[in-house]
């Protein structure tokens, strides 16, 4: 039988072109027999079984269970813990029980960040230096995990631990997001047992684009029906852990919970928009003066922290597209569309929180809760995106098609409902991230990378409602992970000995003092040509614009701060300690080579999105669409991006336009 099933197996890779491969010689008696304590005779009533059930892999005794929650797109002055007018009970109830950190930063943009909280390497070394959207034909921008890293979700796994992973995933090649695409990078091959959400940076909160496991999928019901993505999520969440409770309740888990929120695009039931009417009518100007206030008093940051201009960058330098323009510039107008964005936003948060909330009831209902780690974070400050008028239809900005006023103020009292696919202008943005420069894709300023985080774990640490203000970033997340759960990152998988781990673990901070020196040493930062580098305290920071397209990072010009004496980096040192300077910029260049960092890229978006990609299909100079089948994302679409097209003769069976 055997000789047969070989042979057959020869003709087989004969047939479809696939080289032969090397078959060991076929096994002994003894060796098949080798480790067998049975006896084995011609009747089974005559033999002897040697029984070695199969024991799937045991968690460490005690292990806890973990609960990652992981905003999008929101700086520190937005949320209750830190201060901020956003009211988010569920992390205000896990910041009365565990801890907040204020020095804990991310790599200024969604992908990267996410890459490096499933590694805890650099997300360079992740083959993600900038958004999955944005692969290039160099190491460190490949957008496919290499081989040398293994995520914090295949080590759990194999270690006894139940992963399931709701909402978004921004790591996997847009290439590969396809009904036929390669499945390679979605998260079931990457370490996790359930996957429900979406793969993309973003998608609509009222009609998204579902992917179940390893595929596409409806939505389960309509908005008129009470459907939003926030409220899906939860649901399905509840439903992974009553499930693996009811046939595993022994295994611990770790679940990644990702909402759509407070990414684009802002979309939330009007019922909770109405609980934010006028909550903003002072205006994103006023709101920096007043959240900065509001942080010194909750011991956020320190009393001479300097709230700095909202315009930071010098003329010749700046983008255009994130200026912000001064709240009394505005006319009346302008000012109530703006404000109605800002209360979208917040109630879009608010609600998510309420939806996880309920996640949390059921861990307390079911007694999971004292021994479950919960992590409660944001990826990135506030995204600037919105450019400086602020947009009823995102897509707009990204086709550099302007918005008029007048068209928006049609849609007031649509924002945040299906008929508009709204972001904010980048005031807010820069409110939200008060008090410190820019936002979003800045990764030398603290605007872009400084981020909230609270942790709470009733059973393993003993402080309640406490600070912690040690210097962290996200590739300290991963490393934590491990030293809570008593793992280890594997030295050689996938066939490879693997890269190092970047990042230290945070846990000697659960029961330390506020102040306490922090064991982190340095970390460089990029991000689509900005750059910056922190080491004892220093930070030196590029004067550059992301997607500015202007290259010349040779004569950039550089900044120096002392964190420690002026956290919101308004003074530049650079004059007065110039060899402080020169050391920190080596230490970036020689940290660059070290993690794929170059080259660097801040080219406009349009020039990146429209750069030529191998897909894994031939090129092809026509593309036949049938109904009746799944959607074909963009990436693996007829590439239309940035050239005119004409109508073709409509077929008899058009294809049916996704709900």
């Amino acid at each position: 039988m055997q000789k047969l099933l070989r042979r057959f197996a020869l003709t087989l890779f004969m047939l479809v072109g696939v080289s032969t491969p090397t078959f060991a010689d076929e096994p002994t008696e003894a060796e098949l027999l080798r480790g067998f304590q049975g006896k084995i005779e011609l009747d089974v009533r005559n033999s002897k079984p040697d029984w070695k059930p199969f024991i799937p892999p045991q968690a460490p005794k005690g292990a806890p269970n973990i609960l990652f929650i992981l905003y999008d797109d929101t700086g520190q002055a937005a949320w209750s813990p830190y201060g901020g007018r956003l009211e988010m009970p569920t992390l205000d109830g896990l910041a009365a029980d565990g801890l907040t950190y204020t020095n804990w930063h991310t790599t200024s943009l969604c992908s990267p960040t996410r890459s490096t909280l499933q590694t805890g390497r650099t997300h360079w070394m992740n083959g993600y230096a900038n958004v999955a959207e944005g692969a290039e034909g160099f190491p460190g921008y490949s957008t496919r995990f290499p081989k040398e890293v293994t995520t914090i979700a295949e080590v759990l796994q194999a270690n006894g631990y139940a992963t399931l992973w709701l909402g978004k995933n921004h790591n996997v090649p847009e290439v590969d997001v396809a009904p036929g695409g390669y499945r390679g990078e979605w998260p079931l091959q990457k370490g996790w047992d359930r996957f429900y959400g979406f793969l993309g940076g973003e998608t609509n909160q009222w009609y998204p684009f579902l992917v179940k496991d390893n595929d596409f999928i409806e939505q389960p019901y309509m908005p008129e029906d009470g459907y939003h993505l926030s409220k899906d999520l939860a649901d399905q969440a509840i439903e992974m852990l009553r499930n693996k409770n009811a046939s595993n309740p022994s295994k611990p888990f770790f679940m990644w919970f990702n909402p759509g929120a407070n990414h684009a695009p802002h979309q939330v039931p009007k019922e909770w928009i109405a609980k934010y009417k006028g909550k903003f009518d002072d205006g994103y100007d006023a709101y920096r003066e007043w959240a900065t206030k509001r942080m010194k008093e909750k011991g956020i940051i320190p009393e001479n922290t300097v709230n700095t201009a909202v315009n930071p960058l010098p003329k010749d330098v700046a983008n255009p597209l994130d200026y912000v323009r001064p709240w009394d510039s505005l006319n009346d107008q302008e000012k109530k569309l703006f404000n109605r964005m800002a209360e979208v936003w917040a109630a879009y948060s608010s609600y998510t929180d309420h939806e996880i909330g309920r996640v949390i009831d059921y861990l307390k209902e079911t007694g999971q809760y004292e021994n479950t780690l919960i992590i409660y974070a944001a990826d990135n400050g506030t995204s600037g995106e919105g450019s400086p008028n602020g947009s009823v239809n995102e897509n707009k900005f990204f086709n550099s098609f302007p918005d008029s006023l007048a068209d928006n103020m049609k849609y007031i009292d649509k924002l945040g409902g299906p008929d508009t696919y709204e972001h904010f202008p980048t005031g807010w943005a820069a409110a939200f991230s008060a008090p410190y420069k820019m936002f979003k894709r800045y990764s030398e300023y603290e605007g872009g990378t400084a981020d909230p985080l609270v942790i709470s774990w009733p059973k393993g640490i003993k402080a309640r409602g406490e600070l912690r203000h040690q210097y962290h970033h996200s590739t300290d997340i991963v490393p934590t992970l491990l030293e809570i759960t008593g793992l280890k990152m594997p030295e050689f998988n996938h066939g490879v000995k693997q890269y190092p781990v970047y990042g230290v673990s945070m846990a000697y901070t659960f029961d330390a003092k506020p102040d306490d020196p922090t064991k982190k040493q340095v970390q460089i930062y990029e991000m689509f040509g900005t750059r910056g580098i922190w080491k004892d305290g220093w930070q030196a920071s590029s004067v550059h614009v992301p997607l500015g397209g202007k290259g010349h990072f040779d004569k950039d010009e550089w900044e120096l701060y002392n964190m420690e004496e002026d956290r919101s980096q308004s003074n530049n040192l650079a004059d007065k300690y110039p060899d402080k300077l020169k050391e920190l910029k080596d230490l970036w260049m020689k940290q660059a080579k070290e993690n794929n960092v170059l080259p660097l890229d801040d080219r406009l978006a349009v020039e990146i999105i429209t750069t030529p990609r191998p897909t894994g299909e031939p090129p092809r100079d026509t593309y036949k669409y049938y109904p009746d089948t799944e959607p074909v994302p963009e990436g693996a679409a007829v590439n239309v991006r940035g050239r005119r097209t004409r109508s073709l003769p409509t077929s008899r069976s058009p294809i049916r336009p996704k709900a």
